[in-house]
């Protein structure tokens, strides 16, 4: 089957395999995979495969769209707000209608500052083996191979409250860094920007609507575990008994 759930915040998408493999090996299942990472910091909509869908996962290459906030004139080493700013730029001057003409320069096949986008340091590309993340977290660069991508649609609001705010929706293809998206956006107005908040709201045809979050999943599952354990026991006894 294909289940979707709704990533927390905070977890890896490993960590949402793990729970969801550990419910689906208590009912007699033992694969389960996902069709597309997402960031620690990410929540959203996240494609499962489980059982026998996992050898057939047409879903990788399916379209995706995000929504989520960035804070101008700070730049961090992830890009995102999982590490601490380390460097500020002036923001104040940046009007709207630069903000709005800098994203839409970013549509399209992007040739861009790291033409095409460079994978970020903090991501879950394994490079010889070890993923980027791992080696960011003891302070090691390793080079790393560039991707292209393609930007659909990339949409900016300034916050009503907080200018230095600004909410946007991305319409991308398969492979795209969102947290890079705002990082180059802020660069080309000659400031900075990094993530404070990203939600994946649809892979393909699957919307984050139509997911599970890990507690609702427990529960529906609850009932069904109960029975494979009954039987499981039962069947146990059986064989004792000859």
């Amino acid at each position: 089957m294909v289940l979707l759930v709704d990533k927390p915040r905070g977890y890896t998408s490993f960590d949402v395999v793990a729970r969801v493999r550990g419910i689906a090996r208590r009912m007699g299942v033992k694969k389960v995979g996902h069709c597309g990472t997402l960031d620690p910091m990410a929540t959203g909509v996240l494609v499962l495969c489980v059982g026998q869908a996992r050898s057939v996962s047409p879903w990788s290459p399916y379209d995706r769209a995000y929504v989520g906030t960035m804070k101008l004139g700070e730049r961090t080493p992830s890009q995102d707000a999982d590490t601490a700013p380390d460097a500020t730029f002036p923001w104040e001057g940046i009007a709207d209608d630069e903000l709005r003409d800098a994203a839409a320069k970013l549509v399209g096949d992007l040739k861009q500052a790291h033409d095409p986008q460079l994978p970020p340091m903090y991501s879950a590309i394994k490079v010889k083996g070890k993923r980027l993340y791992e080696s960011a977290r003891k302070g090691e660069v390793v080079e790393r191979k560039t991707r292209d991508v393609r930007v659909d649609a990339f949409e900016v609001e300034r916050d009503a409250t907080n200018r230095q705010l600004v909410h946007f929706k991305v319409e991308c293809g398969k492979g795209t860094y969102v947290r890079t998206l705002a990082h180059d956006l802020g660069e080309s107005l000659g400031s900075a920007a990094h993530l404070t908040a990203l939600r994946r709201v649809r892979v393909g045809e699957y919307d984050v609507d139509d997911a599970w979050t890990i507690d609702m999943l427990n529960d529906a599952c609850a009932p069904m575990v109960e029975a494979a354990e009954d039987a499981k026991a039962a069947a146990a006894a059986a064989a004792g008994g000859r």
